[in-house]
C-alpha cells in the first residue's frame, strides 16, 4: 500500500512538474533581442519619477538601476515577433531592457507600461495591475485622446 502511494505521488508529480513549468516560463519575455534601430540611452530624469509612480500604484518595488533604456529613434512603432508595437520589455540575467518608439519616449504612459511590466517580471496585462490600480492602457489612461494603438 505505501509503495503504491509513493508511486502514485512520483507519476503526479512528473506530470505536473512540466506543466508548472511551463506556464512560468510562457510569463518571461518571448523575445530576447533588441529591435533593428535600438539604441540605448541614458534614462532622463523623469523616468526615475515615472517609476516611483509606477511603484507606488502598483504596490511593487524594484531597483531602477537595473534597468536599462533604449529608443528606436525617429519612429511610431517598431517591429516584433509579436508585431508592431510602441513599446516592449525584454528581461535578461541582468535585469530589464525597456525600449520605447522614439516618437513615444517621452509618453509617460507609454514609458510607465514597460515599467510596470519589469516591476511584475512578466508579459501580458493582468487588469488588477494595468486597468484598476495604475491605469496604463490606452483606454484607462487618464491623458489618452481616445485613440487605441496597438503594440502595448
Amino acid at each position: 500500500m505505501e509503495t503504491r502511494t509513493v508511486g502514485r505521488r512520483s507519476t503526479l508529480l512528473s506530470l505536473a512538474l512540466p506543466a508548472l513549468l511551463g506556464a512560468c516560463s510562457s510569463l518571461a519575455p518571448h523575445e530576447t533581442s533588441l529591435p533593428d534601430g535600438a539604441v540605448e540611452v541614458a534614462a532622463p530624469q523623469v523616468y526615475r519619477e515615472w517609476f516611483q509612480r509606477t511603484e507606488a500604484c502598483s504596490r511593487l518595488s524594484g531597483e531602477f538601476s537595473t534597468v536599462k533604456f533604449y529608443v528606436v529613434p525617429g519612429v511610431e512603432t517598431f517591429s516584433t515577433v509579436a508585431g508592431q508595437k510602441v513599446g516592449q520589455w525584454i528581461e535578461d540575467g541582468s535585469g530589464s531592457r525597456l525600449i520605447i518608439a522614439g516618437n513615444y519616449q517621452n509618453h509617460e504612459m507609454v514609458v510607465r507600461h514597460e515599467m510596470l511590466h519589469a516591476l511584475l517580471h512578466r508579459e501580458g496585462h493582468p487588469s488588477d495591475y494595468f486597468v484598476s490600480k495604475c491605469q496604463l492602457t490606452w483606454e484607462s489612461w487618464n491623458g489618452a485622446n481616445g485613440t487605441a494603438i496597438a503594440g502595448l
